[in-house]
């Protein structure tokens, strides 16, 4: 048995569990969300805190290079909360989305995951799937928002000491317990 099987079958345990897969961009909370839905029976609901941004406008109050406004404003994080709410209580649900474990959301979590992956693995990650990292250099310039954003955040929430569970996604086909 793998280590998505052994987490689904913990989930799946759990009947209902509000369940968030969090890390840097880059990091495989999408993938690892998706295999996950996969192995879980009856198939559990999907959310991604990415289908929830703020207004442009909103996003970027703080300026378009502001690490601030990347984790302070990004989502619209009463929409996201509503639909986590919207969900039938016995029903699964997996959550990817960075800063799951911000005050805000921690609370709805029954079950999360860190993925733990570091900047110069992910960024390079993102900018090869062509998702919003023009520059495979998380010292480049053009990613300071959002590099510093989740530095931040790391900062800020502790992450890794509010999850369940904290994997070591660096190698996408090999995920280990950390």
């Amino acid at each position: 048995m793998g280590l998505i099987d052994e987490i689904a079958d913990e989930i799946s345990a759990l009947r209902g569990a509000r369940v968030a897969i969090d890390g840097v961009d880059g990091a495989g909370k999408t993938y690892l969300a998706d295999a996950l839905a996969e192995a879980i029976k009856p198939r559990p609901a999907r959310l991604s805190i990415d289908d929830f941004l703020n207004p442009t406008e909103v996003r970027y109050a703080r300026g378009r290079d502001s690490p601030e406004g990347f984790f302070l404003d990004s989502h619209d994080l009463a929409a996201f909360i509503a639909a986590v709410q919207a969900v039938p209580a016995d029903r699964t649900l997996i959550v990817d989305g960075i800063f799951s474990h911000r005050d805000e959301l921690v609370g709805f979590w029954d079950y999360s995951i860190w993925l733990e992956v570091p900047f110069d693995v992910s960024i390079p990650r993102g900018a090869a799937r062509g998702h919003g990292f023009g520059d495979p250099d998380p010292d480049a310039e053009s990613n300071r928002r959002y590099v510093e954003g989740q530095r931040l955040y790391i900062a800020t929430c502790n992450p890794r000491s509010r999850a369940t569970i904290v994997i070591d996604n660096t190698k996408l086909d090999a995920p280990r317990l950390n």
